[in-house]
């Protein structure tokens, strides 16, 4: 799949959110039926959860759709600090004096993007809330600040990914909010798939694509006895990067995955030796 082919859209400048449309294809190999499950979710607006380990592709898959779709992609990274006016807007001041400007959701909202929460359990639970009427019949979303309801474009679909393995029950989400998706699961690709992935967003050859997947598949063995989360997949694309820079594969191994995921010296020891064993 080529990651340069031009998406041709609207001039530039004829709407707010022309500057989120993907105009070259993301590179991504389908694993399963995503794609499909994905266009008839989005044929019917449903609201959708990206259940998966990090560093699998969620992203990338939803940017793929986007393009796949010819509809504007609006992401937002969430964190702890994230509060509702961060999302929906605020006012602010500006030579005319007090001025609202529309958050990354209201702007969806209003002109018709896919609205991607990126790991939506980091935010806040009270932040996450004004999701809510978005997600059912209504497809509202009110602006308390500013007296306005908001009628969802008919374009408008919401997307939310998180990372179940690796949340505290804490920051899992919450029935109410959960209960109101349509969910897919999201893992790393098979092994020949993986290093096809890798080989073509590295641009390296196969044979070292292979290599990189099998340390991968040996370090997510540790998942639960020592490591939180084993290497992803963008950790190898990472490494491979690096490989093909001319920078030696067990130092490139050593920046991306060990020092990446762990400080702990036994746990560090044991992905040396995995390296070791495919890079002498």
């Amino acid at each position: 799949m080529s990651s340069h082919t031009s998406l041709h859209h609207a001039s530039h400048g004829s709407s707010p959110i022309d500057a989120y449309r993907i105009e070259d294809e993301p590179f991504y190999r389908s694993s399963g039926d995503e794609i499909a499950w994905f266009g008839h979710a989005y044929a019917h607006r449903l609201p959708m959860v990206l259940k998966g380990p990090t560093g699998c592709g969620k992203t990338r898959f939803i940017e793929h759709m986007a393009w796949k779709l010819r509809k504007p992609l609006i992401t937002v990274a969430c964190n702890e600090d994230m509060t509702a006016s961060d999302l929906i807007g605020r006012y602010l001041l500006d030579a005319q004096g007090t001025t609202w400007h529309d958050g990354p959701l209201t702007t969806a909202v209003r002109h018709g993007a896919i609205c991607y929460l990126d790991e939506v359990v980091e935010a806040r639970q009270d932040t996450t809330v004004v999701i809510h009427p978005l997600t059912d019949a209504r497809r509202i979303l009110p602006l308390d600040k500013k007296g306005e309801i908001v009628h969802a474009h008919p374009d408008f679909q919401l997307v939310v990914s998180y990372n179940p393995g690796y949340q505290s029950r804490s920051k899992d989400m919450k029935p109410s909010t959960r209960q109101r998706f349509v969910a897919m699961q999201f893992d790393y690709p098979e092994k020949e798939a993986e290093a096809a992935i890798v080989a073509g967003e590295a641009r390296v050859p196969m044979a070292l694509a292979a290599r990189l997947v099998d340390i991968a598949h040996r370090s997510r063995a540790l998942k639960h006895r020592g490591l939180d989360e084993g290497v992803s997949t963008r950790m190898l694309i990472y490494a491979a990067v690096l490989i093909g820079a001319g920078v030696a594969p067990r130092q490139s191994c050593e920046m991306t995955m060990t020092q990446a995921l762990t400080d702990d010296p036994d746990i560090a020891l044991a992905l040396r030796g995995f390296v070791e064993a495919y890079f002498t």
